[in-house]
């Protein structure tokens, strides 16, 4: 059964249509939780209001239903073809020579696009949005952030100073050699309380070491004053390598268009990049994963019968399906992040074994 044919045309409307319905009922439930949460955390704060709360539980919506976006296309699968079968549909399909392989073609199909979607133009909407979750949670960690931005531009700092004004620190070019973080292009501008200039320092290399900056090659620019040279120079700090490391934007923030090009940036400069590599291949391959999903709860659901028990069977059985499919991709996903399997491998072989036994059971349905 092709795809645009007027029967594929028939199922897949069912499946997009059952799948706009679940994701949304998915939506709404996440939403209020969130709600809740985030309400619970800022209350007693006179900083924070509902608002506030709104905008956090929005931002953080895409990640979460990320993470069940898989159930959600399975759930969606399972309703479409419970449906087809509570009303013989598929039982006439299959009597009108329609094997399950070809019933299957054009939900595949459908799915696939739905995951390209999904990559494609969905993922850096919910990546951006996610960025902007980070943010509002630091303003809630703390009232006095100190904001950081490490990418293609090279590394930028935002920090208060002990008099209560403000540093703002640009490297343009760095290299992290073993427990050092090596500068080139270095331009520090301090700012008082008002955000005016106070003094800007420029220096052709520098190290981040323990509670400084050791540069090189300074020129000091002030109001009213020459310019100062300076050979060496440290220059105050509370950033550590640790610090640096945790202020990088975290893989689910970087759409999947940009991702390649912050893992090359962060490769050359010495920094691991395991995670965001485990991040854009995982992009890669969610559209199969979504049919591998889509495939299992046909195992379930395209039943001769849902008597005598078939529906506790297609909800007992899809649940322990669709759990035991994610926590095994969680698992070997950790195992990729932490370098026990090689990236490649740790991202195709969930969905390789899960889609295994699905087209195994299939195929025994088949022959049934």
């Amino acid at each position: 059964m092709k795809p645009n044919s007027i029967l594929g045309r028939y199922v897949n409307k069912q499946l997009v249509f059952n799948f706009l319905a679940v994701l949304f009922i998915i939506l709404g439930i996440i939403f209020l939780f969130e709600m809740v949460e985030r309400l619970r955390r800022i209350s007693g704060s006179a900083d924070f209001g509902v608002w506030f709360a709104v905008q956090l539980a929005v931002s953080r919506l895409p990640k979460t239903v990320e993470q069940v976006f898989p159930f959600v296309m399975m759930i969606a699968a399972m309703v479409t073809f419970w449906r087809l079968g509570k009303t013989n549909e598929f039982v006439v399909m299959r009597a009108a020579g329609v094997s399950v392989w070809n019933f299957l073609t054009p939900v595949c199909a459908a799915t696939l696009i739905i995951g390209v979607i999904n990559v494609t133009m969905i993922n850096p909407i919910a990546a951006g949005l996610y960025g902007m979750y980070e943010t509002l949670e630091r303003r809630v960690d703390t009232q006095n952030p100190k904001a950081m931005m490490y990418s293609e531009q090279g590394l930028w700092i935002r920090e208060a100073t002990d008099e209560g004004n403000t540093m703002v620190l640009n490297a343009k070019k760095l290299q992290h050699e073993k427990d050092e973080l090596l500068l080139r292009g270095v331009t520090i501008i301090e700012l008082d309380e008002k955000t005016q200039p106070l003094r800007r320092i420029e220096a052709f290399a520098g190290v981040l070491r323990d509670g400084f900056f050791s540069l090189k090659d300074v020129r000091i620019y002030q109001a009213g004053k020459p310019v100062e040279l300076v050979n060496d120079m440290e220059y105050k700090t509370v950033l550590d390598m640790g610090r640096i490391e945790d202020s990088f934007a975290e893989p689910e923030a970087i759409s999947f268009w940009a991702l390649p090009d912050v893992i090359r940036f962060y490769d050359k400069s010495g920094f691991a990049v395991q995670r965001h590599q485990m991040r854009f291949w995982s992009l890669v391959i969610s559209p199969l994963f979504l049919v591998t999903m889509v495939l299992m709860a046909a195992v379930f659901a395209l039943r001769p019968s849902h008597r005598a028990g078939g529906v506790i069977f297609l909800i007992v059985g899809g649940i322990i399906a669709g759990f035991s499919t994610y926590f095994m991709s969680q698992l070997v996903y950790a195992m990729g992040i932490s370098g026990g399997l090689p990236v490649g491998l740790a991202v195709i072989a969930p969905t390789m074994i899960a889609g295994s036994v699905a087209a195994s059971a299939l195929l025994q349905l088949e022959g049934e």
